[in-house]
């Protein structure tokens, strides 16, 4: 019998590609899909999205279900998934999965007590650039990694991404927004453990017409073999080049023996050996399409794919970034992790 999953929100349009997949399943039928804004549900007739419900509440309330996923106001997810997790239904949930730690306490506790899984939309380790890295690194082709650089930097996109980013108290941090993926993606990548925010800073730099929204986010990890990682994730890449930027998802890997680089819109990989004068370029590994689901589905057959995401390694990674985010806040670092 195919699971069944119901959508809770479509404010943030990450979701649209898990909808997308899902159709395309016969393991999956989506039983129901709720969004209570009114104005987007206009937009989502036009994107071959099926809107059953208008309260989250009910659907949950009158639709049998597996499993509930999430795309709303990010501030507004955790209520939501810890509504479905108390009502016994897994959850998947773009990310964030929420804004608030001790709604992750509430999400971890229910998920522990009932054996319920839970997956999220973390998927640059599905990209063919980073699981060559990820082998290379396994391969010991740089050795052992002193430093993880990256750029995750993201066009603004002012007047088209959606207006409730700007208010205050729906976001809930850019460090928390974006960090995550390379929070989840670098122990993943490197075998290293991150254990401590060594410095991290959020600011104002250009939206002045909304004064408390994190446009710069940056910050200095320490990993486990006291390695580090630099990282930024401003939201002030050019809007005029969307996500064509070369330093898209660009990571730069040292270690002892070489580095290697790549990014989102590279080639190959790479990689420079550390007594060669030589740069050799590794082709891409194949991709993994919707491996983040393929990962979920495996969690819930009660044998998780110990490389891949289960739900350890999503509310890890989702508690580590919530915890970068406040150090950023409050500027209390070193913090650990």
């Amino acid at each position: 019998m195919p699971l069944r999953v119901i959508f809770a929100g479509f404010r943030h349009g990450h979701i649209l590609a898990l909808y997308k997949l899902l159709k395309g399943r016969k393991d999956v039928v989506i039983a129901a899909a709720c969004e209570e804004d009114a104005a987007t549900r206009d937009e989502l007739a036009e994107k071959s999205v099926t809107i059953t419900h208008t309260s989250y509440e009910a659907m949950l309330a009158d639709t049998p279900c597996d499993i509930v996923a999430c795309g709303d106001v990010f501030a507004w997810r955790g209520a939501r998934l810890i509504m479905a997790l108390e009502k016994g239904r897994h959850v998947i949930g773009d990310k964030p999965l929420c804004t608030r730690l001790d709604e992750l306490d509430r999400i971890e506790e229910l998920s522990r007590a009932r054996n319920l899984k839970i997956g999220c939309m973390l998927d640059l380790p599905d990209a063919g650039p980073y699981l060559t890295v990820r082998r290379l690194v396994r391969e010991r082709a740089v050795g052992d990694v002193h430093t993880v650089s990256f750029t995750g930097q993201h066009p603004l996109l002012y007047g088209t991404r959606p207006g409730w980013y700007f208010e205050d108290g729906l976001h809930g941090g850019t460090l928390n927004d974006i960090a995550v993926h390379a929070i989840d993606c670098i122990p993943w990548m490197t075998g290293r453990r991150v254990v401590e925010v060594t410095a991290a800073r959020v600011w104002n730099a250009r939206l002045k017409q909304h004064p408390a929204f994190q446009d710069g986010a940056v910050f200095m990890l320490r990993l486990d073999n006291d390695g580090a990682v630099l990282g930024d994730v401003s939201y002030l890449s050019p809007d005029g080049q969307g996500y064509s930027m070369p330093d898209y998802w660009r990571f730069g890997i040292h270690g002892s023996d070489g580095y290697l680089e790549t990014a989102n819109g590279a080639k190959c990989v790479k990689l420079f050996h550390r007594d060669s004068t030589i740069m050799r370029e590794k082709p891409f590994d194949p991709p993994r399409p919707g491996g983040y689901f393929a990962d979920f589905l495996q969690d819930l057959d009660g044998s998780p794919n110990l490389d891949g995401l289960h739900t350890e390694r999503v509310l890890r990674s989702s508690r580590q970034a919530l915890l970068l985010q406040r150090a950023a806040d409050t500027r209390q670092f070193p913090a650990p992790l």
